[in-house]
């Protein structure tokens, strides 16, 4: 089960790991993009895209909201949902 994501990604300095479901993915494929597509429109690396997508990194505020925008404006609580334990 997961609840829409309320605070700041990487934002913080907190020792509890917060895990995240991502739908980059998803939107991104919608979109028509490939990870190189989208990490030009957001200016990262396509493993920075690879990264978040395998949730292997989580991306910092103002690259989530870029992500976002690039893929049409999806809000930020469709791309990430954080985790909860039941």
């Amino acid at each position: 089960m997961y609840s829409p994501l309320d605070t700041g990604l990487g934002v913080g300095n907190t020792t509890e790991v917060a895990e995240y479901q991502t739908a980059v993915r998803e939107y991104r494929e919608k979109a028509g993009l490939s990870q190189e597509a989208l990490a030009r429109k957001v200016d990262v690396s396509r493993q920075t895209i690879v990264n978040i997508e395998q949730g292997r990194s989580e991306p910092r505020v103002f690259l989530a909201i870029a992500i976002a925008a690039a893929l049409g404006g999806i809000a930020l609580s469709e791309l990430f949902r954080k985790k909860v334990s039941s």
